[in-house]
């Protein structure tokens, strides 16, 4: 698993030094047992989304990936066994997004296992996609399909049916868009990962605009839309999307369009838009149809 500059994890540090040419993109998230994965969960997809949910940092910010760390926490309850699988997924994952471990540290703990990645990637200079940068007028779009993963976690608990299993699979292997070419068409982007409501509003103030979000506009799957409309506040404060969430001028939309479908590592992706930013309202208005404004009781994941 470990890349060139990791001198063959032998020594106290890697040596790394980003493509002729580009910039240094750096991102790091961390996964708690219990938290954002459950005890059950096959160790392979407990590697593999610790990587992607790095993985969906580096491409809202249309950074290609070099290299990573890893750092973990390790209960005694773990067996070797179940680090085995994990560090299968890693590598199946490793190899397809084309990148490789640099070093990390182990140690142990009493409390829960704690895994931590931190991830490397690089852009052309100046073609980041940073958060800022949206004006008025701009158009939101969204990739893929919206609440899959927090309805998963939710079948995984008994509280809604999957008989095709593919909402558990969503919640346990996220789709990094990884390859995204965003670069030229996004005024500003990041990815939804502490649910729809919430990132929206994190773009909105980072811009100091108003968003308003179409509810009828949002892309659901076959298998979240079969979950019933009651579930609709958990599609969308729930999290664990991993999907990008970007802003388009209204001058570039005809671009987007003429390829609704984006290229990524993990296939053809489609883009819906499902809103506006504006100057004149504040936060986040979700509407339906009828212009009516929807309320909700929470508006995503905290992580305090």
């Amino acid at each position: 698993m470990a890349g060139p500059g990791a001198l063959g994890l032998t020594d106290d540090a890697a040596i790394f030094a980003p493509p002729v040419g580009r910039e240094l993109v750096v991102a790091a998230d961390a996964m708690v047992e219990n938290v954002h994965f459950l005890p059950d969960d096959p160790p392979d997809t407990v590697g593999r989304k610790l990587l992607r949910c790095n993985l969906s940092d580096l491409a809202a910010m249309g950074a290609r990936p070099e290299g990573w760390l890893l750092t973990i926490a390790r209960p005694p309850s773990i067996e070797d066994q179940w680090f085995e699988g994990f560090c299968y997924g890693l590598k199946e994952d490793q190899i397809l997004f084309e990148l490789g471990l640099l070093g990390g540290d182990t140690t142990s703990t009493s409390g829960p296992l704690v895994l931590s990645l931190t991830i490397l990637g690089s852009v052309l200079p100046g073609h980041a996609i940073k958060r800022q940068g949206i004006h008025a007028g701009d158009g939101l779009w969204v990739t893929g399909t919206i609440g899959d993963g927090a309805l998963g976690l939710r079948a995984l608990q008994g509280q809604v049916d999957d008989p095709t299993g593919y909402l558990t699979h969503r919640y346990r292997l996220p789709q990094p868009r990884v390859g995204a070419p965003l670069y030229g068409l996004a005024s500003g982007a990041m990815d939804v990962s502490d649910g729809l409501l919430q990132d929206t509003a994190h773009l909105g103030r980072e811009n100091a605009l108003g968003v308003t979000l179409h509810v009828d506009a949002i892309p659901f799957s076959p298998a979240a839309r079969e979950c019933g409309p009651e579930w609709l506040e958990t599609c969308l404060t729930g999290g664990d999307d991993y999907e990008l969430l970007f802003a388009v001028p209204p001058d570039k939309e005809d671009t987007l369009l003429r390829s609704p479908f984006l290229a990524t590592v993990t296939g053809n992706v489609p883009v819906t838009r499902i809103g506006s930013f504006d100057q004149d309202s504040n936060g986040v208005r979700v509407i339906d149809s009828n212009n009516k404004v929807l309320s909700f009781k929470k508006s995503g994941w905290s992580h305090f």
